[in-house]
């Protein structure tokens, strides 16, 4: 039982239906689970031991939090708030005045008021002078009016709930106020809003506590753009592990690679027109500004979810901002730095220098690091040396040492922020860094970098390890987003959550991240304004109040997580991009996340997933919407999505499924190439033509050499796999043949199946082949219990080893010279193979003719039947093995026991 996996299967794969001798199948599983919700509950009731724990530790912090605000003066956003309700509800000359001074109040995005801001806006619109409470208050006919969508509430974290919004709107009504539905969409075409009502409108019903938004169908206004698709399901390449099942991690580590080219695709190749919002009537072509990724999330487990689409930019040369983002401290650039601050900082610290020199700025090669460490055991910025010992490999690793060397010595007598200025102009970084794929915004960052030195000595500190400490804790926790390159209304691929979307739209929406889940496993809050009370969890651990309101609360993050999908799906203008897995079905949880409230407004009947008509504007495609399957997948190309255009389960839209085999996939960084091109200065660009060339060339070679290096030269099979082969393949040595025999042991009534057998060997393993009875059973009531066999098998199979020993081959073992059990083979065939195996029983002894060796395999089969074929090409096998690994003769026999 694992503590935060509720939903991890048990399965009992044994054969038998019934466990020991009265207890059955289901009433053992009916205790097993027991079990494990009587030890979830137990760490339940733990955690919030846990919480109130933490909870009385935690309030001298916000104890003093609040007096650092007192004596400072200041206060935060939720003090503004507070203190104002507190002053309207409580003063009643400022109440009036404010009525009076405001006739009429407007608020938009009403879904996103917090009960606070509810509370003022009640009480300045109060009908009654002198009514204090807001919760009783009644607005004035006509002096309040509101608009709110709530399908767009997500932002419970902040106490935004939608049944806030529900109450209020019912006491407006109560009130006289009248409620007017917006019915027409502005903002995109028709196909993406039938997609979006299809598929809502089934999830949002409304409720009685009003933890759900009652849908509204939205009609489009505009008209349909002809000649392109609208709303495409982008399949991920390669969604299967190497055992054949779909599986999450390979979902987030192909599917990027596919959203940047198909990003690259659009505004590069496709020829697609869109219209801006400002020039509805103007189409243009698709452009990188158009376009946005929307996230559920940028983190996750402490990992940065945003990198592999960054990279995936980046590698196509597609300027991007990434809106929020918290990565600055994983770039490259800024590791660099990093690494060379220390080593100025601390000159003894030869990982930091290493490092330094291996890195970016400087670039030196390992053989002039290596060389420079053999002849003078350190890698020391601050020493000196003489001409004499240096060589023309290792003269560039003390120049560079020495340019730290000289940082080092002045780093507290300059600004900090000089001081990375002469590390970045001794090195040249501005110009190399210029050329690098992603130039632009790695200049942003480094300049950032000084930005922060100089903010950091204006605020009163000096010390450059001060400084270099502060950047480490930044990293360590995460907390810096990475410099804004590209800006509002330039070029470029937004990249944001979808929270920081709200209330933006764009031509071109792709919804990435489709393993995000929907919901968390623990319940996030709870809120009960009437008692004051605020509940989730701290450090991990949920408090008693939000453990009995669990049912309550993830009901409730269910359903904002419905609207959340809804919010990044209609930020789309043009088109819609979903990712998909062509070969997934309803029940794949693999496949599942926080889309797949679109699935059937996606997905086609299962009866048409083949039935695929021409796609409109599009390249030609395939038959198969994943790229890569390997031979182990349990479904094939058949039961895939066919690319093209689909109708989908839900709605009167239809669906463009696009073909990853039509995308550039696996694109290498050409940075060799660009630096080529920048710096070849002939005439003729001789030099550039040459390098392309000579670039060309190496990828050849470079894929002839993985396309070789991923052939195996040597495939492992077990003899069990091998055997289960034909004959011919299971190459089975003519000049071995296998003796048939068995023991007397009983078979009809004893029990049998892999548990038996596995006891059986266990005990013929350990057992001094002289024992007695007793002793045979006492070493089997030992390996039972740690198989948890039945007193039915630990009797028989004591008896069926008891028969065993006294058989004539056992008696031979005994006396031969040389006896092995349990013995590793291994076993080289033609072809590449190697078979593996281990042998349960063989002995040598010396005949007329010379040393023979005697190889058994023990049944437990009460009926060998037609296994028997094989069970003796897998004995001769292992006869094989042993005649070669010992050049002496070798026999096999199959004995059933």
């Amino acid at each position: 039982i694992i503590k935060g996996k509720p939903g991890k299967s048990w399965n009992w794969k044994g054969n038998s239906r019934g466990f020991r001798n009265a207890a059955m199948r289901k009433e053992i599983l009916a205790l097993r689970d027991g079990l494990r919700e009587d030890l979830l509950r137990l760490m339940d009731d733990l955690d919030a031991d846990l919480a109130a724990c933490l909870y009385i530790e935690l309030r001298p912090l916000v104890q003093a939090y609040e007096e650092l605000k007192t004596r400072a003066g200041k206060l935060d956003f939720l003090d503004l708030l507070l203190l104002t309700r507190n002053l309207l509800r409580d003063d009643r000359g400022v109440r009036n005045e404010l009525q009076q001074n405001f006739t009429h109040l407007l608020v938009d995005e009403f879904q996103d008021t917090d009960p606070l801001q509810a509370d003022i806006l009640m009480l300045l619109s109060a009908d009654d002078p002198a009514e204090r409470d807001p919760n009783v208050a009644r607005p004035v006919r006509g002096k309040l009016f509101v608009v709110g969508d709530p399908k767009q509430s997500i932002y419970r974290f902040r106490r935004a709930d939608v049944a806030l919004y529900e109450a209020t709107k019912r006491r407006l009504v109560a009130a006289g106020a009248e409620v007017v539905h917006l019915t027409t969409s502005f903002r995109s075409v028709p196909s993406i809003q039938e997609a979006v009502n299809s598929a809502f409108a089934p999830l949002m019903q409304g409720s009685e506590d009003g933890s759900q938004a009652e849908y509204v169908p939205l009609m489009s206004f505009r008209d349909e753009p002809p000649g392109r698709p609208t709303v495409v399901a982008l399949p991920v390449p390669k969604p299967y592990s190497d055992w054949g099942k779909i599986v999450k991690f390979r979902i987030e580590e192909s599917f990027p690679d596919a959203v940047g080219a198909f990003v690259d695709f659009l505004i590069n190749k496709s020829g697609f027109t869109i219209t801006e919002r400002e020039k509805p009537e103007q189409s243009v072509p698709v452009q990188a500004r158009h376009v946005c990724l929307l996230f559920k999330r940028f983190q996750q487990f402490g990992e940065d979810v945003t990198r592999p689409y960054v990279r995936a930019l980046e590698l196509r040369h597609v300027p991007h901002v990434l809106v929020g983002g918290r990565s600055f401290h994983q770039r490259e650039e800024v590791l660099a730095i990093r690494n060379a601050l220390s080593a100025i900082e601390w000159p003894d610290d030869e990982l930091s220098v290493y490092a330094t020199l291996r890195g970016p700025f400087f670039a030196v090669g390992d053989d002039a690091l290596l060389a420079f460490r053999h002849q003078h055991k350190r890698l020391m910025p601050l020493r000196r040396m003489e001409e004499g010992e240096l060589n023309p490999l290792t003269r560039d690793v003390a120049d560079s040492l020495a340019i730290l060397g000289r940082l080092h010595r002045g780093r507290n007598r300059r600004p900090i922020a000089d001081t990375l200025a002469q590390l970045l102009e001794a090195t040249r970084a501005h110009a190399g860094v210029a050329i690098w794929p992603t130039g632009e915004q790695a200049l942003g960052n480094i300049l950032r970098v000084l930005d922060l030195a100089r903010r950091f000595e204006a605020s009163g500190a000096t010390s450059f390890r001060s400084f270099v400490t502060r950047l480490d804790d930044e990293a360590e926790r995460g907390g810096a987003a990475e410099a804004p390159v590209v800006e509002e209304g330039t070029d470029g691929v937004r990249m944001m959550t979808v929270h920081k979307a709200k209330g933006l739209e764009f031509p071109v929406v792709i919804l990435v991240d489709p393993t995000a889940p929907q919901t968390a496993r623990q319940p996030s809050r709870y809120v009960d304004p009437i008692r004051r009370l605020w509940a989730m969890p701290l450090a991990g651990c949920s408090p008693i109040e939000l453990l009995e309101k669990r049912d309550e609360v993830l009901k409730h993050d269910a359903e904002e997580s419905v609207r959340l999908t809804y919010v990044a799906a209609t930020r789309a203008r043009e088109m819609l991009v979903v990712p998909v897995v062509g070969d997934a079905l309803a029940r794949d949880e693999a496949a599942s996340g926080w889309l797949d409230a679109l699935h059937p407004a996606i997905f086609p009947r299962a009866a048409d997933r083949r039935n695929a008509e021409p796609a409109p504007g599009c390249p030609p495609f395939g038959a198969d919407s994943v790229r890569e399957r390997p031979e182990s997948a349990h479904r094939g190309a058949e039961g895939a999505v066919r690319p093209g255009l689909h109708r989908p389960e839900a709605g009167k839209h239809k669906v463009v499924w696009w073909d990853p085999a039509a995308l550039d996939l696996n694109r290498q960084d050409d940075v060799g190439l660009r630096q080529q091109r920048i710096l070849a200065a002939d005439d003729g660009a001789t030099v550039a033509t040459e390098g392309e060339r000579l670039h060309a060339e190496w990828q050849e070679r470079r894929v002839a050499l993985l396309q070789r290096g991923t052939a195996p030269s040597l495939r492992v099979v077990t003899v069990t796999e091998l055997t289960k082969q034909d004959a011919s393949a299971a190459q089975l040595p003519p000049s071995l043949a296998v003796v048939i025999d068995q023991t007397d042991a009983p078979r009809s009534q004893r029990p049998h199946g892999k548990r038996f057998g596995v006891l059986t060997h266990a005990v013929l393993s350990a057992v001094d082949l002289a024992s007695e009875a007793a002793e045979i059973g006492k070493l089997a009531k030992v390996e039972g219990r740690l198989l948890a066999a039945t007193a039915d098998e630990i009797s028989a199979a004591a008896l069926a080893v008891e028969r065993a020993l006294a058989h004539s081959l056992f008696l031979r073992a005994r006396a031969a010279s040389v006896c092995r059990r349990e013995a590793p083979i291994l076993l080289g065939l033609p072809g590449g193979q190697l078979v593996e195996g281990v042998l349960d029983l063989a002995f040598r002894e010396v005949e007329a003719d010379g040393p023979v060796w005697t190889v058994v395999d023990f049944k437990t089969d009460v009926e060998m039947g037609e296994r028997k074929d094989g069970y003796a090409r897998q004995v001769a096998l292992y006869a094989d093995a042993v005649a070669r690994a010992t050049g002496e003769r070798a026999r096999g026999v199959l004995l059933s026991v």
